[in-house]
């Protein structure tokens, strides 16, 4: 049978699509789980529902989203201007993530959950890019979201040999459709996790866990499916997370 995939939801305010706060999850996230032969169940950031959730999924996907996690997460003692919370989101995904964890089920995060599963393993972040490297390049290309081929490539990424990423995708370099304003520090960054792939101008853009069966963010957006790389690595997700207890 199926593996079943937990992925979580963005939360938005009330105005826009509703006139009450809302619930919020791109198609192409959960038609990227199907089409690699699981099935995508959304969860409501609901945390007495943790345990639950994680009793029914046999893999996460953590997504992305137009916010950030709080800098006091990571020992940060100043919050950078730019800076915006979903504290609920927040914690919800850290629990899902740390219950994953515990229990070694796979966890893949894209975006913001590649910054939260670091977050969670004990690295820090960059709370601003262009504040903090002025010299890097554009991380959040100008239109990038409304591109309808999902996301105008932003750069190119290195992937690092000898990680599970390079392993899965079989390339060493590729063009990828990044967008944020945030990122992965060196500062705090815990023996516990591996970089796996970084932009030319250093910038970490993946990361993986060195002690769980797979546990991987990148940076960048998959889900779109723009290249093999991006196939590669959900089958390869998908794969994890059919072990012989599934349903």
């Amino acid at each position: 049978m199926r593996p079943i995939i937990g992925i979580t939801l963005d939360q938005e305010p009330a105005g826009g699509y509703a006139h009450t706060p809302w619930y919020a999850l791109r198609e192409n996230y959960a038609d990227a789980i199907h089409d690699a032969g699981a099935i995508a169940l959304a969860l409501p950031a609901h945390l007495d529902s943790v345990e639950r959730y994680l009793s029914v999924c046999d893999g996460l996907l953590i997504t992305g989203g137009g916010f950030d996690i709080d800098p006091a997460l990571y020992g940060a003692n100043n919050t950078h201007p730019s800076v915006q919370l979903k504290p609920q989101r927040t914690a919800f995904e850290m629990a899902l993530v740390q219950g994953a964890l515990r229990d070694d089920k796979p966890v893949l995060g894209i975006c913001g959950g590649e910054q939260l599963i670091a977050v969670v393993l004990g690295a820090s972040l960059i709370q601003d890019i262009p504040e903090s490297h002025p010299q890097a390049l554009e991380h959040s290309p100008s239109g990038s979201l409304q591109n309808p081929n999902g996301y105008q490539q932003a750069h190119s990424v290195q992937i690092m040999p000898g990680t599970r990423l390079h392993q899965i995708c079989q390339a060493d370099e590729f063009g990828v459709n990044s967008s944020h304003h945030q990122s992965v520090s060196t500062e705090r960054f815990p023996e516990t996790l591996k970089i796996n792939a970084v932009a030319p101008d250093g910038v970490i853009e993946g990361i993986e866990s060195c002690g769980h069966r797979f546990c991987l963010g990148v940076q960048w957006h998959p889900e779109f499916q723009r290249i093999e790389a991006d196939q590669r690595l959900f089958q390869a997700f998908i794969a994890a997370c059919q072990t012989p207890n599934q349903r």
